[in-house]
């Protein structure tokens, strides 16, 4: 199953790098698979430093702007078994150690095991507006391989969605992701 998170590793000065990521997760997680772009921040870290943290989070508003590269690293703190950072505001995180790294196909493919698993606060609840905001987020990092028609399209029935149900953070992070596909149609 995927499972989408946010992962922190250590950049080159050892400061904690945010990006989301939708790893592979066994049933009972104590191994993933991470498949970053070769190109990302994050697959360089951690080829250079190779551990890092898995985050489960309902804050769809952090996801969406880690999505659009604009998430300033929110409140940390140190990991227990790896060198690396743990958000302080997750429902879970999960300390990982890379195994293998296998770069033969466009997508790495990291194999990643779990070394030590917390919890943070209580998740949220199945809320469609939330939801939504994943999807909408996922889009946005699909500005480049997908027909931009089509993607204003899904994100004004992603919009609908939000209307109904959304708090405020929800909105928030639409109109950021909305923003983002305007940038991309060269401020239309």
């Amino acid at each position: 199953m995927i499972l989408e998170a946010l992962v922190t590793t250590l950049d080159p000065g050892g400061a904690a790098h945010l990006a989301p990521m939708g790893p592979r997760v066994s049933a009972d997680f104590t191994r993933f698979t991470l498949r970053p772009f070769p190109t990302s921040h994050t697959y360089q870290n951690l080829l250079r430093h190779g551990e890092g943290v898995l985050h489960i989070t309902d804050d769809a508003l952090l996801l969406a702007k880690a999505a659009i590269g604009v998430a300033a690293v929110p409140p940390v703190r140190a990991s227990v078994r790896v060198r690396g950072f743990v958000l302080v505001d997750c429902c879970r995180y999960f300390e990982f150690v890379v195994k293998s790294v296998d770069t033969s196909a466009e997508r790495v493919s990291i194999e990643a095991e779990v070394v030590h698993a917390g919890r943070g606060r209580d998740w949220f609840g199945f809320n469609r507006a939330k939801h939504a905001v994943v999807e909408a987020a996922i889009l946005a990092t699909r500005l480049h391989i997908l027909p931009l028609a089509e993607v204003r399209a899904e994100l004004a029935k992603l919009r609908v969605i939000v209307g109904k149900t959304g708090g405020p953070d929800e909105h928030a992070a639409m109109d950021l992701l909305e923003a983002k596909l305007r940038e991309a149609e060269g401020g239309r």
